[in-house]
């Protein structure tokens, strides 16, 4: 059976006004093109869907049950068409961003609130994890585009600066540390460090900072949460160092902040997309919303600043 949208197009339109010279008037098509798909549908299907006299047309049995499935068929058609039209035009679909959690919890709130009053029906899909995750996701093909670390250099993703973040120590609120307006890393080796977890961006810079700084620091506890780390040290069992843009995520634990230095320590995080992708309208249209903040400087958290 070969029946196609345009005899089912013009059947329903036929079958509802009961005329070929109104349907035809309405579609703005030819009388006898009309008649020619209507008479081919009956040759397709087999039967007689309409009995003509010189006024007007009556339904048979078949026709109207051809009729309440040819409406189904046209209106699915033409509700999809315009969910296609929506889509190609940005104006709905999914923006899949991988993410880090600080990116998540800080960042991308207050860029997805206003994204959401320009795109209402585009809905933002974040899948948040570690670094290594995350650049997975985006070569999967699972997320359009990251906002993490630079990570390993590969030829299959492309990378654009967005933000920095400075390194802070994070200290017991009594600590004598938390006198000072600003730690060095030697400083902070010598006390008993509390880390984040191995697979860690965060973990991977502090460790290249201690190494730099020429300390051999202490490692007194290691956890795989940043909560985690923040309620560590506000119960005084040590100290840690956390970019500006994960502090927000320790606002749980009373702990004190001072930005470090000898040597200051910036994480730099990127928007990384695969190379040689065409990104889908609605995510292009994020990704310039996010280049609208940064030329704007809009305000962001103490610490952080656009690349």
């Amino acid at each position: 059976m070969q029946v196609n949208l345009r005899q089912l197009a013009a059947y329903v339109a036929v079958a509802k006004a009961a005329s070929f010279t109104a349907a035809a008037a309405e579609m703005h098509v030819s009388q006898s093109s009309l008649s020619r798909a209507v008479a081919e549908l009956e040759r397709q299907l087999g039967t007689l869907l309409l009995e003509r006299d010189t006024r007007n047309v009556q339904l048979t049995a078949a026709g109207i049950e051809t009729l309440r499935v040819a409406e189904q068929i046209v209106t699915a058609h033409q509700s999809g068409m315009k969910e296609l039209e929506r889509y190609l035009a940005g104006e709905s679909g999914v923006v899949a961003v991988a993410t880090l959690p600080s990116v998540a919890a800080v960042l991308l709130p207050r860029v997805i609130s206003a994204f959401r009053e320009r795109r209402p029906r585009v809905t933002v899909r974040i899948m948040d994890g570690l670094e290594q995750v995350v650049l997975g996701r985006v070569l999967s093909g699972d997320a359009d585009f990251a906002i993490t670390t630079i990570g390993s250099a590969s030829d299959q993703l492309d990378h654009r600066p967005l933000i920095g973040d400075r390194f802070h120590a994070v200290l017991p609120e009594r600590h004598p540390l938390a006198s000072q307006a600003e730690v060095t890393w030697e400083q902070l080796g010598r006390e008993p460090f509390l880390a984040i977890g191995p697979d860690s961006s965060v973990r991977r810079l502090t460790d290249a900072a201690f190494a730099q700084a020429g300390v051999d620091a202490v490692l007194a506890a290691e956890a795989g949460s940043v909560a985690t780390v923040g309620g560590l040290v506000a119960a005084g069992l040590g100290v840690s160092a956390m970019p500006a843009l994960v502090l927000p995520l320790m606002a749980a634990s009373p702990v004190a902040t001072r930005r470090l230095a000898s040597p200051a320590v910036d994480r730099r995080l990127d928007i990384v997309v695969r190379a040689r992708r065409t990104l889908p309208v609605a995510t292009a249209a994020f990704l310039e919303l996010l280049e609208e903040f940064r030329e704007e400087a809009r305000e962001l958290p103490a610490g952080v600043s656009w690349a």
